[in-house]
Formats: structure tokens, sequence, C-alpha cells
């Protein structure tokens, strides 16, 4: 019997809600007569926004109390930022649409200086990722690069009106919320690399709930949807959740006519002293094999020493 109803599954941030509304309209527009309910949760992530995300917990702080609320039947859709859904996920659940992915790139907001280059030395930089800051120090050691939390508001306005020269914020969440014009430069490949599955939506089901991934198929993006498994697959191959100083871009494209999935990838320490990368392409039906085979590039490089520093706090 067709499902009639579905309940997603969403943090309650302003971002969130607009992510989680985009699914209910989209399956809305597939499926007419469906009807959809919004069902907010909180997670540990939302209830403590001072600490630093790796002091409590760093991995699925903003995704397990979702999965909990569908594995047992509170909800029956969960809609993530995907660049947040850990790599290891609950076995009742499955990966069971990826959308049109939006912009990878970062964004830095800087109302004054505008540039990264242009930031003077000692300039007061935020971010709460672990990532962007190796990054950003990479790039320009001389940065103070400070902890921020809070919502995408609360980030943005401590370049605006805060303390701060620069924030450094996701270009997706930004132009979700139609904030994309403080934005004052475009920090994206192949210089500056994403988190692992930036830009994307995840949409999880019940694997059992043929009914729901029936539903959910529609939504899919098989692009999106191929880049993000191949740098899914070296996040976890590398051991490491979403936390780890780790970039990946994954995207389809063509070299002499044929078709390939191309997959760049960097590892970082915090301090962005020492950086190692790897660029590989594959064959766009085995996007795992593509993303063990970046993983096992960085790792000759160099990649285990840094991310071995990183776990033990070094």
């Amino acid at each position: 019997m067709p499902v009639a109803s579905l309940k997603i599954g969403t943090r309650g941030s302003r971002l969130a809600r607009w992510q989680a509304d985009w699914v209910a309209g989209a399956l809305r527009a597939a499926h007419p007569g469906l009807a959809v309910e919004i069902v907010e949760i909180k997670t540990k992530g939302d209830r403590d926004r001072n600490s630093p995300l790796a002091a409590i917990g760093g991995t699925g702080l903003f995704t397990k109390e979702i999965q909990r609320a569908v594995c047992e039947g509170t909800a029956d859709v969960a809609v993530h930022s995907l660049k947040d859904l850990p790599t290891q996920t609950p076995h009742e659940l499955i990966l069971a649409a990826v959308p049109t992915r939006e912009d990878v790139a970062d964004a830095l907001i800087a109302p004054v200086y505008r540039t990264l280059a242009a930031l003077p030395p000692g300039a007061r930089v935020g971010t709460g990722s672990v990532r962007r800051r190796a990054q950003l120090l990479f790039k320009r050691p001389d940065l103070e690069v400070t902890t921020i939390r809070g919502n995408v508001e609360t980030r943005l306005n401590q370049a605006l009106e805060g303390p701060l020269d620069a924030v450094v914020l996701a270009f997706a969440g930004l132009r979700r919320l139609g904030l994309d014009s403080h934005a004052t430069e475009r920090l994206g490949p192949p210089d500056f690399l994403p988190a692992v599955g930036q830009g994307a939506l995840g949409i999880e089901c019940r694997r059992d709930d043929a009914n729901t991934r029936g539903l959910l198929a529609a939504l899919d993006d098989p692009d999106a949807r191929l880049a993000v498994v191949a740098e899914r697959r070296a996040l976890a191959e590398l051991e490491g959740g979403c936390m780890i100083p780790m970039a990946a871009w994954g995207r389809c494209a063509e070299a002499e006519g044929e078709p390939l999935l191309l997959l760049d990838a960097f590892v970082l320490d915090p301090d962005g002293k020492h950086r190692v990368a790897a660029s590989l392409d594959g064959p766009l039906d085995d996007p795992e094999a593509l993303g063990l085979h970046v993983a096992q590039a960085l790792r000759e490089a160099g990649a285990e020493p840094l991310l071995a520093a990183f776990r033990r706090g070094e």
C-alpha cells in the first residue's frame, strides 16, 4: 500500500529547517497528494553552542539524535547537511538520496579587507572547523584563527558586527539562507578544498522501508551521489570522522570524451604547517574504489603521521 504521509526529522536551526522544508517541497512535487510533516529534534551540538565541537564529542554531534528518531520510528526520514554525517552510521539506516549539490566552496566574509590575501598580519579570523583552520593557516600562517560556534547568522555577525576581521562559512549555507551577498571572497577548489560532502544534503531512511526509499529515489542526483560516495570512502579509509583536518572534492567530468570521476584531497595538521595532497580519477561505476585509492595515496604521501598527531591532540 503506498505511503500517504512521511515525517521528516531535522534540527531546528534556520538552515536545517530550510533544508528539511526544501526536501518536503521536493517530495510533494514529485508525489502529489503525499502529506509531509516536519519533526524538529534537538541534537547534542545544538544543546551546547559554546564548547568547541571536538571538546563535546565531534563526530555525529548534529546527526545521532535524528538518526535515532528514524530508527525508532518517531520520524521516517532524516535530512542532514552531508558534511555533518559520519561515515559510520547505524546499519538500520541507508543513505536513500543525495539531491543536486550546491556550491562546494567556502566563503570568506571580511567586510573591511575583502580577501584572504588582503588581511593584515595578525588579523582575527573565526571558524568552527579544524579543516578550515588548517587551510587558512597553510595559506596565511600569520593570521590569528579563533574558534567560533553558533548558527550561520551568529557566526556571520562575528565579522559584520563583532570583534573579528573575518569569518569563513560554507557558501552553500549562505546561499540557501539568502545571505551570500555578504561573502567577499570565494575560497574554493583547487586551492581551498571543501569538507567531505560539503554543499550536499544527505537524506536517510530505514533500510527496510521500501516505500520510503522509493519515494526518496526521485530526489537523488546520480552525479552528486558518485562524488560524495568517493569522498566519504576516502574519509572512512583514513578512519576519520567529520572532524579530522581532511578536505576532498569529487566531481564527474569528461576526458577525451570519456566520463570520469575525479577526486582531489588534502590532509593537513591543525596548525597548517604541513599538507599532503592526492588527485586521482576513475570510472563512474566504482566511486568506492576511487575513494580507497585516494586514501592510500594520501597515506603514501605522509598523511598518517599528521592524523596520528591530530588524534593525540598535538
